[in-house]
């Protein structure tokens, strides 16, 4: 799948931080914030990207230049007036060209996994397929309210306390359809938000939601962007995902995976969750030679640590074995 990326931003609120740096180029952890975002696409298959420009285009033209070194081919588009978030991307139909394709801001800090994201909208094939993420206070963004199957039933733009029903929030991180795009008009600033997302659901038009495990911030202030910088370098966030070699693919293809089914559970010390886990599992017959290993049956569960970050993953034959593990460390994580 290809990706737009948004990232014609000033940084208005930032201003006090970067000064007249465009917004994606603000550094986080020593390296701007938009190189995290190419890697991330490359970490997760994408090998073609257009950014969106408008606000000193040529700064990050010459910082990418074709994005050769970070394995991802980049093409840019500038937009001379404001079309909005959703006219952006209708802007750059030359380059989607009638296919689903992945639309992310240049300017969040942001680890999911984002082949997830790619595979949920492929097997389901609604118009959009929004990747969800809980907030504590959700205020500054537009939350979502989904039904058991994931379909989006409700969302509410920049909710007051009265009208806040849910924690998860619309990261701007989207799988979009042409279909989709279809109703962006092109003449005039249209916003996926307070524009495409509500006239799709009036036309009876399929959105989806998938709520993301990892890490996500808009770093939109600068209290929200000194923040972000701190949990990179305490480990909160991945930073940096290596771009995946063919070699590489290589490698993951020849691990035992038991499918789409992984999930993750940060913690504060990731060898005293797999210690805890691993005395619990013991008398079960677990093996100890690659992480976590115990079959019953045609049922199987890995479960190891992320190494890059305070977290453990799980992978099991099943959504359900995974969420039951995943709730298991998290019980022993919050024992301790």
């Amino acid at each position: 799948m290809q990706a737009v990326i948004m990232a014609g931003g000033e940084g208005t609120r930032l201003r006090s931080v970067t000064g007249d740096t465009p917004k994606p180029m603000a550094l986080l952890a020593g390296r701007p914030i938009l190189e995290r975002i190419l890697a991330l696409l490359g970490a997760n298959g994408v090998r073609e990207a257009c950014i969106t420009l408008r606000y000193r285009p040529k700064v990050i033209q010459d910082c990418f230049g074709s994005g050769e070194s970070l394995g991802v081919k980049i093409s840019y588009h500038i937009e001379q007036t404001p079309l909005g978030t959703a006219g952006g991307v209708k802007a750059c139909e030359d380059f989607w060209q009638g296919r689903d394709f992945l639309v992310i801001s240049g300017d969040c800090a942001c680890d999911f996994n984002l082949k997830a994201l790619m595979e949920a909208h492929r097997r389901h094939r609604p118009a959009v397929t929004m990747a969800l993420y809980p907030q504590d206070s959700p205020l500054s963004f537009g939350t979502v309210v989904t039904d058991r199957l994931g379909r989006v039933v409700s969302f509410f733009e920049k909710p007051d306390w009265r009208h806040v029903v849910t924690n998860f929030v619309n990261t701007g991180i989207y799988c979009v359809s042409p279909a989709a795009m279809e109703a962006v008009p092109a003449d005039r600033p249209f916003d996926f938000s307070k524009d495409l997302f509500p006239l799709l659901m009036e036309r009876g038009m399929e959105l989806r939601g998938l709520p993301m495990q990892g890490y996500w911030c808009d770093i939109g202030t600068p209290r929200a962007y000194h923040r972000c910088n701190l949990d990179a370098l305490d480990g909160r966030l991945r930073v940096l995902p290596p771009i995946e070699t063919e070699a590489a693919a290589a490698a993951d293809s020849a691990k035992p995976v038991f499918g789409s089914n992984v999930v993750s559970l940060r913690c504060r010390s990731r060898a005293a969750v797999m210690g805890a886990l691993s005395q619990h599992l013991a008398e079960a017959g677990a093996d100890f030679s690659d992480g976590i290993r115990l079959q019953s049956g045609a049922e199987q569960v890995h479960i190891c640590p992320d190494s890059a970050s305070e977290a453990v993953f799980i992978d099991a034959t099943s959504p359900a074995l995974a969420e039951k593990y995943r709730r298991l460390a998290k019980k022993l994580a919050d024992e301790r």
